[in-house]
């Protein structure tokens, strides 16, 4: 009896858990997937995967969950360099005060570069495969990102004075739809139009901005209805709410699936404008706990469709770039401030870390689950620490106990990341070292101020 050649692929991973987040939120016990050619070709029972496939590299995980790739869904990466150069402050004071004075002095080609190279080692460190970015120089970034072969989107910044990259409106908009054409077809990388917020973009760049969506199909992302602040005086000054500005102006059309970062300022109004759209919202729980900026109502957002999305926002504000933190604090602030300790539950908080944020960029196609025909982005996390002993629920003990330095693997596409909790491309001290560099620059000229 002639015995069946198995068939070759690149990569065999079986672990103890598989957890999908896929339409039925499988949980899958002794399983692996296969991946070929960087798609996730199978995810069948180990003993049977061993039988079927001759792997060019297998890894054995007896004690780990695989899980997608995490999707930070907006930050500004490069602000890495700015970590905790201004705390304890609210949002306009650390802005006006700190933030943006200190990016005026600067925010270059250069330091988005390191900066964003900074950002992408400590994101994959922690399962991160994914993440949204809005900040000067997006095509230094792209290129940083694109050297780690790592997953983003770029949202290239649109406000109504000139900064360092820019004269105002029509330039930026211009860099915008130029890097569009230049990474049209990456496998990794899009690229988005970033109006900052409403108090920063007046109506006729705005109506620019949805002009070039229309031209060109690149997704937008705003920051919106951040404070009560900033709605107090929309209302003050336009007498409309800031979202209410923007679904007049054509923001909320069908044809826009418009990315709403923060929102902690909403009414059934506001509820009923991004229920009736195609929006989905991007929480930042941290950052928005850090600033006092408010809590975003996750609970009433989930109840009504609305697609949530989880960001970090970026390292100035948070003070770090580590989702595990983010999803656990978005669960238990969505209980705390809902007074409803269903809110967000295990298996929310790990879809709005994950499939959610590949939908609200629009890749869920590629990424975002674990399913046949996605590309292999996957976090493979070691359960066997004391912090998830006893374990009776590995999906929650991903949620609820779950640290990054629990992170073991990491793929995107594919390709190996993180092996052994250790970056694979990246140089670890090269990196620390250029930071220190910058951190000694920005305090001398703070001291000469």
């Amino acid at each position: 009896m002639q015995t069946q050649a198995k068939k070759e692929i690149d990569t065999l991973i079986s672990a103890q858990w598989i957890i999908c987040v896929d339409d039925d939120n499988r949980v899958l016990q002794n399983y692996s997937v296969a991946i070929d050619q960087k798609l996730i070709i199978d995810i069948l029972p180990t003993q049977e995967a061993k039988q079927i496939f001759r792997p060019s590299t297998q890894y054995d995980l007896p004690t780990h969950a695989l899980i997608p790739g995490l999707i930070n869904a907006h930050g500004h990466a490069a602000m890495t360099l700015l970590r905790g150069i201004a705390n304890d402050l609210p949002l306009m004071a650390w802005l006006e005060n700190y933030i943006w004075p200190a990016e005026g002095k600067w925010v270059n080609a250069q330091f988005v570069a390191d900066g964003t190279r900074l950002a992408i080692a400590e994101m994959l460190a922690g399962g991160t495969t994914t993440f949204s970015d809005m900040y000067f120089f997006p095509e230094s970034a792209a290129k940083v990102c694109e050297e780690a072969g790592m997953r983003a989107q770029f949202c290239a910044p649109i406000l109504d004075f000139p900064t360092a990259w820019g004269s105002g409106p029509d330039e930026y908009i211009a860099k915008a739809k130029q890097l569009n054409v230049e990474y049209k077809n990456h496998p990794l990388i899009t690229i988005a139009l970033g109006p900052h917020a409403p108090y920063t973009v007046s109506d006729p760049a705005m109506c620019q901005v949805l002009t070039a969506a229309r031209d060109t199909t690149m997704p937008i992302q705003i920051h919106l209805h951040e404070t009560q602040f900033e709605v107090e005086q929309a209302l003050q000054n336009a007498g409309n709410r800031p979202i209410e500005r923007l679904q007049k102006l054509g923001f909320f059309d069908s044809e826009f699936a418009l990315q709403c970062v923060h929102m902690t300022t909403l009414n059934e109004g506001d509820m009923a404008i991004l229920a009736d759209s195609n929006a989905s919202v991007i929480h930042c729980p941290e950052s928005n706990m850090k600033l006092a900026s408010g809590f975003c109502p996750t609970k009433e957002l989930l109840e009504h469709d609305v697609t949530l999305a989880l960001g970090t926002d970026g390292a100035a504000s948070n003070n770090d770039l580590d989702m595990f933190g983010e999803l656990r604090t978005a669960a238990l602030i969505a209980k705390g401030y809902s007074g409803d300790a269903s809110a967000m539950n295990a298996t929310q908080a790990l879809r709005v870390a994950t499939i959610n944020g590949a939908k609200a960029l629009g890749i869920d196609h590629t990424c975002g689950s674990l399913e046949i025909g996605k590309e292999a982005d996957i976090a493979a996390i070691n359960l066997d620490a004391l912090n998830c002993q006893p374990s009776y629920d590995p999906l929650a003990d991903i949620v609820y106990n779950c640290q990054a330095n629990q992170v073991s693997q990491v793929w995107v596409a594919g390709d190996l990341k993180v092996n052994h909790g250790k970056l694979t491309e990246l140089d670890q001290y090269a990196l620390i070292t250029t930071a220190k560099e910058w951190a000694a620059k920005i305090k001398e000229g703070m001291s000469a101020q």
